[in-house]
């Protein structure tokens, strides 16, 4: 079983305008509603592969009401430990007239940490096989909480992949995760560096790996592609040339590809292959749609032909 871990949940609204103008009433399309959040992206890009998990996160108000209305609908296993606080929104908004997209990211409300511990807890109940841990950390709750998951994961054996940035990734040194998913910039800062350049991220991976981070990193370069480095191996997958809408949920949809992947029992060049392929694929769609699962699948087998 893979079981995802959103700390952080919001609703996503996604819309189009012609032109953004200030002080001006902007006409906009119709609005639509996503459930979102790192973990909840994951669970929405494993489902898209065919491939099942159990998602976890805190949700209050209308809008938590919201996020399990709309992840029932889509069919999703999930398991909300209930706030007393609104979970957040985001807005997306594209520029039709220059295909330039504008994320207005909120952080939402403080969350109590009894709240986010009985979510913890709620993780050995399911015996997973994985533990998806993604997205930010909501205000008040220390950076070292993800640790507490990948603690709990190395508890029940299962194997924690974290995908999350800030001070809530530099907290994770010495956890030994099972994956972390840096990109390069957040890599810089874990190594205290203003610039690694492509051909030195392994190495520079393998300093954080030898930091007890996690067994293995794997650090995304946008259209670049991205390497996964262990301590002793290193493999590199060339991102596709895709046309770009969204870059909203392609490092959810990377981890995803990677996930499915590994459970599936695929080598560590077919995991990074296909984290690129979703990623290069979810960018081809707007708003938060993530990607269509015929795309991921064409443009994996594109990647391998290429490393």
């Amino acid at each position: 079983m893979i079981v995802t871990v959103t700390l952080n949940p919001c609703i996503d609204k996604s819309s189009k305008v012609e032109k953004m103008k200030p002080e001006s009433k902007l006409r906009c399309a119709e609005v639509v509603h996503e459930p979102g959040g790192g973990g909840i992206n994951v669970s929405k890009a494993l489902k898209k592969l065919d491939t099942a998990s159990f998602a976890l996160f805190p949700a209050g108000g209308h809008n938590g009401a919201m996020l399990q209305s709309l992840l029932k609908k889509d069919g999703l296993l999930h398991h909300a430990v209930n706030t007393e606080v609104e979970t957040r929104e985001n807005w997306i908004v594209l520029e039709t007239a220059t295909n330039n997209q504008f994320r207005f990211t909120f952080p939402g409300l403080s969350v109590e940490e009894k709240a986010i511990i009985a979510l913890i807890d709620d993780i050995k109940a399911f015996a997973p096989t994985y533990i998806v841990a993604s997205g930010s950390l909501p205000p008040g709750l220390p950076p070292y909480f993800y640790g507490l998951i990948v603690k709990t994961a190395n508890a029940v054996g299962a194997k924690c992949i974290v995908d999350t940035s800030g001070e809530a990734l530099e907290a994770l040194r010495g956890r030994n995760a099972f994956l972390i998913k840096p990109n390069i910039g957040e890599l810089c800062k874990l190594l205290g560096k203003e610039y690694i350049d492509k051909a030195d991220v392994p190495n520079a991976a393998r300093q954080v790996l030898l930091d007890g981070f996690a067994e293995m990193a794997a650090v995304s370069m946008g259209p670049l592609g991205a390497w996964l480095v262990t301590k002793s191996e290193q493999f590199f997958a060339p991102a596709p040339e895709v046309p770009k809408r969204s870059t909203v949920g392609a490092g959810d949809s990377m981890v995803a590809g990677i996930t499915y992947m590994l459970q599936k029992g695929g080598n560590l060049l077919d995991a990074i292959s296909m984290g690129v392929a979703c990623g290069s694929a979810a960018t081809m769609n707007e708003g938060s749609q993530l990607f269509n699962a015929e795309d991921a699948r064409r443009l994996y087998h594109e990647v391998r032909q290429n490393v």
